[in-house]
């Protein structure tokens, strides 16, 4: 990971961030682990890693930052096994289901597996389409594809 991308997100941790890093790694196929750097007394630092060619670093920075649902990850799926698949793996051990497909992984990042279609469905241009489209999402937890393309085509 030497060559570094333009933009790179920093999550914040309180001693958990290589753990976060290395599951997040296990839950995509296409991603890595990248460069670990410690504190002088051997904890971990920062902890570099890379999901479908984006690039992050986990920082263990301490207990006076949290991470919240104001930054989430969307995870564009383009079928319904994709949606339970990232729905199943990142809310296991302790993550919290939510509203629209928007959930919490285990260390409190918040995630939206989403349809990659949504963007299109809601922006018809036909208002009635995306209204419906709207409704039928926001009534959900995990999304459910087949729901949606029904409230699409009316």
């Amino acid at each position: 990971m030497a060559n570094l991308q333009k933009l790179t997100s920093c999550l914040w941790f309180d001693g958990t961030a290589e753990a976060a890093a290395k599951f997040y790694v296990s839950v995509f196929k296409n991603a890595k682990l990248g460069r670990t750097s410690h504190y002088p007394d051997g904890k971990v630092l920062v902890v570099e890693f890379e999901i479908e060619g984006q690039r992050f670093i986990g920082l263990n920075g301490g207990a006076q930052f949290k991470l919240s649902e104001a930054v989430s990850f969307i995870v564009n799926c383009d079928t319904q096994a994709e949606i339970d698949f990232y729905w199943e793996k990142l809310t296991a051990d302790g993550g919290e289901p939510g509203p629209c497909g928007w959930l919490k992984d285990k260390f409190g990042l918040s995630w939206q597996v989403a349809p990659s279609k949504v963007g299109d469905w809601i922006s018809d241009p036909d208002s009635a389409k995306s209204a419906r489209v709207f409704a039928a999402y926001n009534a959900m937890g995990k999304v459910d594809i087949a729901t949606l393309e029904k409230a699409f085509a009316g």
